[in-house]
């Protein structure tokens, strides 16, 4: 029987369409799951593409089905279950053969395990993919972390059946081991804050404006159709024009407000403090999905403080609609901007050299946060490779200048109304921040002189590097 091109463990939801994705290519692909009956369920229903997949029920069977050197991708739950895979596979491997770990892996790990096989004849991919169960079946973004020469090995396989934008595949060697499941880790910070950011407007029209969800779908499917066209903002309107065939109201306000969350947004947190890079709308965005699984103390707080007056609707009703519109276009630039920056800092810590316009275009299709926008952002980066921070390139920081009075003004309602948005006020101070040659951080060196004997820097260029107020309260006069 002829070899497979490429084998995959684990047919759950993502390793099933992911596996028809690779047969519907044209590549032939073994599988295997832990348990037999799931292999022979998922072969069963494979229908016209079981000519291309090779069921295999034992882990002897499953490697030999594979042309070396051989590429095994790893579907399963991340963390200590993908080291017990990797184990379990090494008895029957060659050298030169590639695992490869497709789930949400914390870089950290897929680092660690590249360290765990530098002395053997093996070798080891991680890799990003985004785009969720329908990307996985019709064509996800792919993001590549590990040797050239592996990459080389499976880039054919990746590229037929990555998603396309306008021909390009959205698939990428991005560097040396945990390059891609870096990217692929501050990407979903990206959709953590553009998500909190989304639901923050929602909250403004809903709870400010007074509209119904289908009223709020219709807005979003108007923006869809403009500079905020993109995958988040479709499904938005979708999910708020349905309809729950129960109670025949709307489906989405039947939904608990508590998101959950997996830790991919905590990472790139981490990583942002790690790397001293500040990402205030993405760490917004966490705290706000930790503030939302909090809900019996936040109904308990409201009865005891109840709710602030909502402040009056503005006048004109189109005009503010226009603000919510590119107040939203702003914030999502401060978030962009805070993510690549936080890859920059990494590229560099890491030695990686990670390509920034790749990365943008990459994500134009497939992914979670594809949209339009990231058109703009490939082209920034690729007129400007080196640039510090994405919000003071030319068209960036135009934009940031259209759209800054419209998130001022909109953030200010918010806040004069008791309506949270955590998400798009952290964008606001972080361009404030940013823009402001001389801060406030002078009284905290100062500060930390004074109770510390930090010292600080002078201004004027002077030798002398402390106050006059000794190293402590006690020798303060």
């Amino acid at each position: 029987m002829e070899q497979a091109e490429i084998g995959l463990i684990g047919l759950g939801v993502m390793g099933s369409n992911l596996s028809l994705n690779i047969a519907e290519k044209g590549n032939r692909i073994a599988v295997f799951n832990r348990s037999p009956e799931a292999t022979r369920t998922f072969f069963a229903e494979a229908g016209d593409l079981q000519g291309q997949i090779i069921p295999c029920e034992t882990l002897e069977q499953f490697v030999a089905s594979i042309r070396p050197p051989r590429p095994i991708i790893i579907m399963i739950k991340a963390g200590e279950p993908v080291d017990q895979q990797m184990e379990a596979l090494k008895p029957y491997l060659s050298a030169g053969d590639i695992m490869i770990d497709a789930g949400n892996a914390n870089f950290r790990d897929t680092m660690r395990r590249f360290d765990n096989l530098k002395d053997s004849d093996l070798t080891f991919i991680g890799m990003g993919v985004s785009g969720g169960e329908e990307g996985a079946r019709n064509g996800p973004s792919i993001m590549v972390g590990g040797t050239e020469e592996s990459w080389k090995r499976v880039e054919k396989v990746l590229t037929s059946i990555s998603a396309k934008f306008n021909d390009d595949p959205c698939v990428a060697w991005l560097g040396e081991n945990g390059a891609g499941h870096f990217v692929k880790t501050i990407h979903n910070g990206i959709e953590y804050a553009d998500m909190q950011m989304i639901a923050e407007i929602y909250g403004i029209l809903r709870d400010g404006l007074g509209m119904s969800a289908p009223e709020i779908g219709g807005v979003f499917g108007k923006w869809n159709a403009g500079r905020l066209n993109s995958y988040l903002i479709e499904i938005s309107e979708t999910v708020l024009k349905a309809t729950d065939p129960i109670s025949h109201k709307p489906m989405v306000d039947m939904i608990v407000d508590r998101a959950g969350q997996k830790g991919t947004g905590k990472w790139s947190v981490i990583e942002a403090q790690n790397m001293g890079v500040a990402a205030t709308a993405i760490e917004a965005a966490v705290a706000g999905r930790i503030l939302s699984s909090q809900k019996s103390e936040r109904e308990a707080a409201e009865s005891i403080f109840g709710l602030p007056k909502t402040a009056a609707a503005p006048a004109d009703r189109a005009a503010f609609l226009d603000d919510l519109e590119n107040a939203l276009l702003a914030a999502k630039i401060g978030a962009y901007a805070q993510g690549f920056a936080v890859m920059s800092a990494a590229s560099d810590e890491y030695g990686w050299n990670l390509p920034m316009p790749t990365i943008a275009k990459i994500w134009r299709a497939g992914c979670i946060i594809r949209s339009a926008f990231l058109d703009e952002i490939t082209s920034a980066f690729t007129k400007d490779p080196g640039v510090a921070n994405l919000i003071v390139t030319p068209a960036f920081s135009q934009m940031v200048k259209d759209t800054d009075g419209a998130l001022r003004r909109v953030v200010s309602y918010a806040v004069n109304s008791g309506l949270p948005v955590p998400a798009l006020a952290s964008a606001l101070s972080y361009f404030d921040a940013y823009r402001r040659g001389r801060g406030t951080a002078n009284l905290i060196q100062a500060q930390r002189d004074f109770f510390g004997a930090h010292g600080f820097d002078r201004v004027d260029g002077a030798d002398k590097h402390h106050g006059p107020w000794g190293s402590g309260l006690a020798d303060f006069t």
